[in-house]
């Protein structure tokens, strides 16, 4: 009768490290949510900078790119597409 005492009061301990194990690992998960509740509401002032900063980059011309005063050249854009021919490119990569 005594080694039955003993074997319940090492499941209980177990038990209470299991719950306190479980009760840390939820403080851990709740403070990484509060976390990343605080850095979301900051993240509406950001999102705000960066479409100002879009609206500014759209705004101006591409210094590197030339500015083009006419039609563009129809002859370019072939190079862009796919084949014209129906049968596909015969090319093969390996």
């Amino acid at each position: 009768m005594a080694t039955e005492v003993s074997t319940v009061v090492v499941a209980d301990t177990r038990g209470k490290h299991r719950i306190l194990a479980e009760l840390k690992r939820l403080e851990q998960e709740t403070r990484s949510l509060e976390d990343e509740l605080q850095e979301l509401e900051r993240t509406e002032k950001v999102s705000v900078a960066c479409q100002e900063l879009l609206l500014m980059i759209d705004s101006r011309p591409d210094p590197l790119l030339p500015v083009t005063t006419g039609p563009s050249n129809p002859y370019w854009d072939r190079w862009f597409e796919g084949p014209q021919d129906p049968q596909g490119c015969r090319c093969w990569i390996l």
